[in-house]
């Protein structure tokens, strides 16, 4: 008898552990759930794939099985030279990057500073967020040709003015308390600059991931242009040539490579960062123990 009152209680626990961890808003999941339920929503997206291709109900000569596509991996990393082209991409990426922060950071740092200087570029920059950027394309090509500058002015357009807006939005954020305790103590004008960028550093650095993702984004299409290498030029090749299996083998390593990269953002986050770590851990504290009162509540309710 008392085995089958432990049994119940250990449900009990369970369930409530679950009802309260799992809708629980903004409560952060165990790691092994967290791995266990993107495992299943891709074992669920293949599943769906294959039963699509398998029953027919898409167009199998246009979208491959799952098992052709894993077979087109070696072919894709020999005859396609995969690594080769995602490195070329990836250094597409990174020279739009780098300018894209030697310039949107201190423009954006001096529009939220001066109302002049935001009353002068927003005016601008803000229809420039709106707009498709991939209509641009031809008058880039029109500008500045179809070699190598073309790609990285092209993609320095597509993430510079996402990044300028999240720079002036992340130093307004900053207290003005801060600001008023450095005039306090006798700080210069270029020192209180000095102050704010460095408090919303690590809020503009974390957007840096989403710009990558906008980078890859658009790569893709600035390569389609005289294919000269890169992932965009790869894919195109394949379609042209009627193979859909590299096609999508070439999609799937973009989105690894992409990933991997961000996950090396994330990490370097975390090391440069770490108080903004620990102030989320905090803030999640008090839910967790109102959580574990409800779940211990719960039990003792249920005995």
């Amino acid at each position: 008898m008392a085995e089958v009152f432990s049994l119940e209680a250990s449900s009990q626990e369970l369930e409530a552990f679950f009802m309260h961890s799992l809708f629980s808003i903004r409560k952060e999941l165990p790691t092994t759930v967290k791995w266990a339920l993107a495992f299943a929503a891709w074992i669920i997206v293949v599943a769906i794939w294959a039963a699509l291709t398998h029953w027919k109900v898409v167009n199998t000569f246009a979208v491959p099985t799952p098992g052709e596509v894993i077979r087109a991996f070696p072919s894709l990393w020999t005859e396609s030279q995969l690594l080769k082209n995602v490195t070329t991409s990836w250094l597409r990426i990174g020279q739009a990057f780098l300018w894209c922060a030697v310039i949107a950071i201190p423009l954006g740092l001096f529009m939220a500073s001066f109302r002049w200087v935001y009353d002068f570029v927003n005016p601008i920059a803000a229809p420039m967020r709106s707009m498709p950027i991939t209509a641009f394309l031809p008058a880039f090509v029109g500008l500045f040709g179809i070699e190598e500058r073309m790609k990285v002015i092209f993609l320095w357009f597509g993430m510079f003015f996402y990044l300028l807006a999240v720079v002036v939005e992340e130093v307004n954020r900053v207290d003005n308390a801060l600001l008023e305790t450095a005039y306090t103590l006798g700080a210069k004008r270029r020192q209180v600059l000095w102050l704010m960028f460095r408090a919303s550093f690590p809020g503009i650095f974390s957007s840096f991931r989403i710009l990558y993702d906008i980078g890859w984004t658009y790569v893709i299409l600035a390569e389609i242009v005289n294919r000269n290498g890169g992932v965009g030029a790869m894919i195109q090749t394949a379609e042209q040539f009627h193979q859909p299996d590299l096609v999508y083998a070439g999609i799937i390593a973009i989105g690894v490579a992409a990933f991997l990269f961000r996950a090396l953002l994330t990490f370097l986050e975390k090391i440069l960062f770490p108080w903004r770590q620990a102030t989320q851990s905090a803030t999640q504290a008090p839910a967790a123990v109102g959580a574990s009162q409800h779940r211990r509540a719960s039990v003792s309710h249920g005995n």
